[in-house]
Parts: structure tokens; sequence; C-alpha cells
């Protein structure tokens, strides 16, 4: 036997041994690692499963540990529950535990001084502890969560970072949906639009009698349709017209002419369906019919467009110089005095003098002057307008026979003035009628109005109204060219001391008011101390003091508000006494000097009042005076029947064909229709 066979015998003589060591060893090593990975199994689902920190579910999610030694690796019993809800037990070591789990001892919290097997609560280390929280209210300030996304992440058993994705995630599901909505919403409306022009494409523009068939106004038989459609067309033709010349089509120039001349004619002033000529409608078909023809040949949206433009452009133009036109006959009419009040005071004059009343002295001279009366201020040069302010006072006053009027006017008006009043004096009360020009202290030296009067500015203002100089400046302005900011009678309000200086108050009316009640009571006002009792005009930004002078001047900025309130001239209660303590004709004396150049205000008297009665001047109660019956047509009704003076302030007086037909009664009823001279001049209601 060689040393091979030997070796081989000696070999093969221990295999049953070798084959069952080798059995074993295979069989520790599986039975080794089904072990770990059992553990590793049952550590990551500990892992996975880190119930919410909520006490009243905490023993139930929380596993249970029995502890079996001290040593360093620890045999666990760990009961759980999974998905399901269904509890189970199983046996892990220490070390296959996650690191977010702790053994806390129930009796101290001490893991390392646990002595025997002792029952332990597994609890979850990551809990809501002060720093986590700050950490929760700073990632939502990051994040700017809603409040049940706030709650939830409280709550919730996964970290911020888990969460903020399952955030991110959720918005960028909700950006996905809202992207795919929009897209729904753009496809249904580009359906829609393709509907719309295939619909215009297939449309029939050829009406029967229509040019228009979307104006379905003219479907209406009770909105003057016919009317309405020849107007329309009339301009569409004009439109055609001129872009048929443009491209040399002169037929169809000519004929869209013609039509438009044939309409015209139909037309003429009507004003309704009813004021047409009865072939209106067969000339609206044969317009009709013609706008197809050019529409069909000439239309073009640009085109047609640039030509509406440029007519629109044009007629704008035209409507801007017809309201210039309209303000300046307005103002003319206004100025205008009409042939009946041209004829009475003639006829007046004529007779004071044929009659001798020239020669006539005043009766009552002593009541004149005496201020225990109510007496009157009337600056006018219009006698009917005066007759209708002193018959209203008189008929409603209390005691007549204490009412005293003053009536200034100008020479050429005074012996008309003093004749009427002589043939109609009211029973009891007193009439005085004086000239301005017998007030010898009133000159150029001592008025200041006066001095400005008699400049060469003044002069080319008013009587060079073709110069350019005056002409444009005064074309925006035209109400302040009225003459009557020429006569002194519209001044001679400032200066009521002087014409009258023993009296302590009087009550001062414009010739264009109607009194309708008592007055008596104005002079029982306690004034407070102030000159003028006046009823405010303002209301919310209207009629302020900005309205009336130029705050752009820093005499005027530095000097008074822009938003204090202004007042009414026409029915003013002035105490004569404080007026003297005051020297407020000096104020007024001062202004007026400098604006000699119009710079701080316009003509008039409005403005240099509100300056000089500045801070001086009592609100009386808004039912005293009603204003705006000569401009305003929608003042209420109610209003004006209880104001006690109603004001026909503006350009629409109550004696001119100009006025508003709903207020003139208020005026007319206390015009004497009967009276001698009203007949002779045929004035009438």
């Amino acid at each position: 036997m060689t040393y091979m066979e030997a070796g081989s015998r000696s070999f093969w003589s221990f295999d049953p041994v070798l084959v069952g060591c080798f059995v074993f060893v295979i069989f520790s090593i599986v039975n080794a690692d089904a072990d770990i990975s059992d553990n590793k199994t049952l550590g990551r689902g500990l892992k996975a499963y880190q119930p919410p920190y909520d006490r009243k579910e905490e023993d139930a999610s929380s596993g249970a540990l029995i502890l079996n030694d001290s040593e360093k690796d620890i045999d666990i019993i760990a009961t759980y529950s999974d998905a399901s809800g269904t509890v189970r037990t199983s046996r892990v070591k220490m070390k296959d535990l996650s690191a977010s789990w702790v053994l806390e001892n129930p009796s101290n919290g001490d893991p390392d001084n646990l002595k025997g097997p002792q029952v332990l609560k597994l609890k979850d280390s990551y809990q809501p502890s002060k720093t986590f929280e700050g950490n929760v209210e700073h990632f939502i300030d990051d994040h700017q969560l809603e409040e049940g996304e706030i709650q939830n992440l409280q709550r919730a058993s996964w970290s911020p970072v888990k969460y903020k994705r399952q955030i991110l995630r959720q918005k960028r599901r909700d950006f996905r949906t809202a992207e795919l909505i929009r897209q729904v919403k753009e496809s249904d409306k580009q359906m829609q639009a393709t509907a719309a022009i295939e619909s215009l494409t297939n449309m029939d523009t050829v009406g029967k009698g229509k040019y228009s068939l979307w104006r379905k106004d003219f479907e209406n038989p009770n909105s003057d349709s016919t009317l309405k459609l020849m107007r329309d067309q009339i301009i569409m033709a004009k439109a055609y017209a001129n872009i048929a010349k443009s491209k040399n089509q002169n037929a169809l120039y000519n004929s869209l002419l013609k039509h438009v001349r044939e309409s015209l004619l139909v037309i003429e002033e009507a004003n309704s369906d009813a004021e047409l000529h009865s072939s209106a409608l067969d000339h609206a078909k044969a317009m009709g019919h013609a706008l197809s023809i050019a529409k069909d040949q000439l239309y073009d949206c640009h085109t047609v467009a640039r030509k509406l433009r440029a007519m629109l452009q044009s007629t704008e133009d035209n409507v801007g110089s017809l309201k210039k036109r309209s303000a300046f006959l307005i103002q003319l009419a206004a100025k205008t005095v009409p042939k009946p009040l041209h004829c009475l005071p003639l006829q007046l004059a004529a007779d004071y003098f044929i009659n001798g009343y020239q020669n006539k002295k005043d009766l009552n001279k002593e009541k004149l002057e005496d201020p225990s009366l109510y007496h009157y201020a009337i600056f006018s040069d219009n006698v009917l307008a005066t007759s209708v302010v002193v018959n209203s006072t008189v008929l409603h006053a209390n005691e007549p026979e204490k009412h005293v009027f003053h009536i200034v006017t100008d020479k050429l008006n005074f012996a008309a003035m003093k004749m009427w009043f002589i043939l109609n004096a009211p029973e009891k009360a007193i009439i005085q009628v004086e000239n301005i020009d017998d007030f010898k202290w009133l000159n150029s030296s001592y008025c200041s109005v006066l001095r400005q009067l008699e400049s060469s500015r003044v002069k080319e203002y008013y009587f060079k109204a073709n110069h350019p100089s005056s002409l444009s400046v005064g074309s925006d302005h035209l109400k302040y060219r009225n003459p009557k900011y020429l006569s002194m009678l519209n001044h001679l309000r400032f200066y009521l001391p002087e014409v009258y200086p023993k009296l302590h108050k009087i009550l001062f009316l414009d010739d264009d008011i109607v009194v309708q009640k008592d007055l008596t009571p104005l002079w029982d006002v306690d004034l407070q101390g102030m000159v003028n009792g006046a009823v405010e005009t303002c209301k919310e930004s209207f009629h302020r003091f900005d309205k009336y002078l130029n705050f752009s001047n820093p005499k005027i900025s530095e000097n008074f508000d822009s938003n204090a309130c202004g007042w009414a001239f026409g029915m003013n209660i002035f105490d004569l006494k404080e007026w003297r303590k005051q020297n407020i004709t000096g104020i007024y004396h001062r202004w007026q000097d400098m604006n000699e150049d119009r710079t701080l205000w316009k003509l008039g008297t409005l403005p240099p009042g509100l300056i000089t009665f500045y801070n001086l001047t009592y609100p009386l109660d808004r039912k005293w005076h009603v204003l705006g019956l000569g401009y305003d047509p929608a003042l209420n009704q109610t209003e004006i029947e209880n104001a006690a003076v109603i004001h026909y302030n503006g350009n629409y007086k109550p004696w001119l064909d100009l006025a508003i037909a709903k207020y003139k009664s208020y005026w007319s009823k206390y015009v004497k229709v009967d009276n001698y001279y009203f007949r002779l001049c045929h004035i009438s209601e």
C-alpha cells in the first residue's frame, strides 16, 4: 500500500464525522441568521411604528418590556399593535431597537439603577418638548401653514421634514388640479369664440328695412324706432360716402349722398315717429339697401373704425363750439331787457314828468330814520322786480305799518321808480325812493370801484370785446362781463352805514327774491358780535372760498381758509353799529384796491363780500333763504314752499322767457296783471 492509498483510506475513514460536523455548522449559521433577521425586522417595525404623544393612547400604542438582567445586551419581550390593530409579541435584543426608543424606570426613570426583571414602558424619545414646539413654530412661520395644518403638525408622529414633504406633495396636487381646470376653461373659451366667429360669418347682414340687425331697440314699436334708424343710417352713409370718395367710387358716393339728402328732408325737425312723413319707412328701406351694397364693396373694420372716430371728434368739437355759443346767448338774453320791461319805465317816467310829480316832497320823513322800525334796503333799476319784492314782503308782514323800504335806483330809472310807488304804494308801509347820483360823497376819490371803473383796463374789458386781449381772457367767464358789475348799485351794499347813518339794523334784499313769510323775527336774532347775518351756501365741497377766490395768490392763501363756508348775498341782516365799530367799509376798500388787476377774484360783489365779512358772518337757519331758482331745476319743492325767502339767483330770472317754468308761479302771483301800465306794455304772466 502506497502512501497515497494510505492517505486516502485515512481521509475517508473520517467521512461520517466530517459530514456531521459540516451539517451542524451550516445549520447553526442559518439559525443565527434567522434570529438576526427576525430581530432586525422587529426593530424596523418598532422604528416605523412611533405612536403620537397622546396620554390617552400611550398605553395602547406603547410596548410593555420585561427586563431580564442588567447586562449590556438585554433580552426584551415586546408587545405592540400592528397597523391592523392586532396585538403581537416578539423577542428582541436591546441593540436591535431604534435609537429613538429609550427605557424608563416607572419608579425613578433611571435605566442604570434597575435591578431584576421589571416591566418598563417603551417611550418615543421624539416628544413635543419646548425645543420641538419652537422648531414647529419656526417651520410654520417659514411655510405659512393653515390652522388645520398646524394642528396636524403638532399631533403628527413623523418629523417636520416628512410633514413638509407631505405639504409639498399636496400643493403639487392642488397646482396640477388648478392647471387642469384653467386649461379646460381656456378650451371652452376658444370653442365659444370659434362658434361666435362661425355664427357671424354665416349671419345674413341684409335686413328688411333695417341696416343694423344687432340694434335690438329697433324691435320696440314704442321707441321711435324708424326715426332712430334713419338717423343711424345717415351717420353710416356719411362714413361710407367718405370712404367711397377716397377710393374713387363716384357712383356709390353719389348714391349715398342722394339717400342722405332724401332722409334729411323726410326727418326735418321730427322728434318722434308720429312726426315723420308717411314715406319715411320706404326711404329707410331704400337707404338700408344702399348701405348693404356699400358694406359689401367698402367694408373694412379698421377703415370704418378710423372714419367713425374722426366723425366723433368732429362732432365733439361742434358740440363744444355750440356750448360756447349757447353760454354767450344765455348771457346776452339775461342782460337784454325785454320789450315790455323796456316799455314800463318809459311810460312811468313820461307820466311822472307830465303830472309834475318831480316837485312832490317825501312824507313821514321822521319814520325813515326811526331805528325802532323795520328797515329794508333794495338797490335796483328794475321797476317790476322791485314791486314784487315790496308787495310780497308787505303781504306777509304782521305789522306792515312798521316796515320801511329804502329803494335806491339810478338816474335813468329814478322817475319811473318814483312814479310806480306813488301810484301803487302798499297800504300802511313806508316807501322811500332815492337817486344814487344824489350821494355826493360817493365819488372816485372815496370809492375804489368807481376809480377802477374809470380805468382804461376795465373799459377795454367791457367795451372792446373783439380785442384779443379781452375776448380771450373773458371767453371762459362770460358771466363776469355782465354790465351790472359796472353799476354802482351793485356795490352800494358795502356803504350801508354811510347811506343810512341813523339806523342800527337793516335787512338787505336783492330785487330777484320773493318773500313768503313775515321777516320781523330777523331783527331779534342775536348775531353774537357779528356784522352780517346770512345763510351759508356750502354743501360738502361746494361753494366754499376756493370757488370764488384765487388761492394761488399768496395774499389770499395767507389770509383765508380755502375750505371756509361761503354765504349768500340777497337776504342779509346787517348790524350797522358793529359795522361802524369795526370799520367794515375800510376793509372792503383795502382789498378792492389790491384787486385792481383782478388777480384776487373776478368782478362781482360776492367775492369781496366773503373777504370783507370773513369771520364776521353769523349763519342763519337755511329756512330763511333758499337759493338756486334761477339756475337749478332740481330743487326740493318742499324746501321752496317752506322758505321765508326764495332767491332767483342765476340767469333764468322770473321776468324773462328763460325762466324755469315750474318756479315762475312763485313770483308771478305778486304781479298785478290788471294794472294799467302792465296792460299798456302787454306785461302778463
